[in-house]
């Protein structure tokens, strides 16, 4: 049929291509991580832990890989990527060095901690590689910083008020710390601009440029 731009066996070829664009070994490997993760940092961390932007992107990383969607890794990518490198950065150096470069990994070094909790989180180690593979391998969706700033203005507003002592996503000031330099609701505005304008975009026009060079190089 000369009008019709793919035969029957171009479309299945087609179908498996993209059904193995993300291994199934990883989806599986991911998920199953997950659903013991999941159920650990509840019993010692409790239901808000998981409005942490890392954990969530736990979960979210899992629909990203059975959909295999761009959008969603890239969504994740903008909001994770440097918290998780710099966190990756500190882990290392105090593990070879003895000290704290940054700082917010000195709970992976704590005896009173559990070890298994502390394995348990090394996945910031692995977020940040896995996320720039999956954007090779799928690309890069342009609205993903725009999403992760809709989900800032979502859950941080929550972290102010819902259990305000333990500061979650430093809703109510930087490093854990509840800051009185400003009024709080002062301070949560500023957050929901400077933020997404300081860290989310950055990190877009970065992703931009880096899946360009990509292109240019396969």
């Amino acid at each position: 049929m000369g009008f019709w731009p793919f035969t029957i066996s171009d479309c299945c070829l087609r179908i498996q291509y993209v059904a193995m664009r993300i291994p199934l070994w990883i989806k599986l490997l991911w998920t199953f991580w997950v659903l013991v993760w999941a159920p650990v940092y509840w019993r010692e961390y409790g239901l808000q832990n998981f409005l942490f932007f890392c954990d969530l992107g736990n979960v979210f990383i899992a629909a990203a890989l059975w959909l295999e969607s761009p959008l969603i890794f890239s969504w994740q990518a903008t909001g994770l990527l440097l918290f998780q490198t710099l966190f990756t950065i500190d882990l290392v150096g105090a593990w070879v060095s003895g000290r704290h470069w940054i700082g917010g990994t000195e709970y992976m070094f704590a005896p009173n901690i559990s070890l298994a909790i502390r394995l348990l989180g090394l996945f910031h180690v692995v977020t940040p590689p896995l996320l720039l593979w999956a954007i090779w391998r799928l690309g890069y969706d342009r609205r993903a910083w725009k999403y992760q700033t809709l989900t800032a203005w979502i859950v941080v507003p929550i972290n102010y008020f819902w259990r305000p002592e333990y500061d979650v996503n430093w809703a109510r000031g930087p490093f854990f710390h509840q800051q009185h330099a400003v009024p709080g609701f002062v301070y949560l505005l500023g957050y929901l601009i400077i933020v997404p304008a300081a860290i989310y975009y950055p990190t877009h026009r970065f992703l931009i440029w880096l899946t360009a060079r990509w292109h240019a190089h396969p």
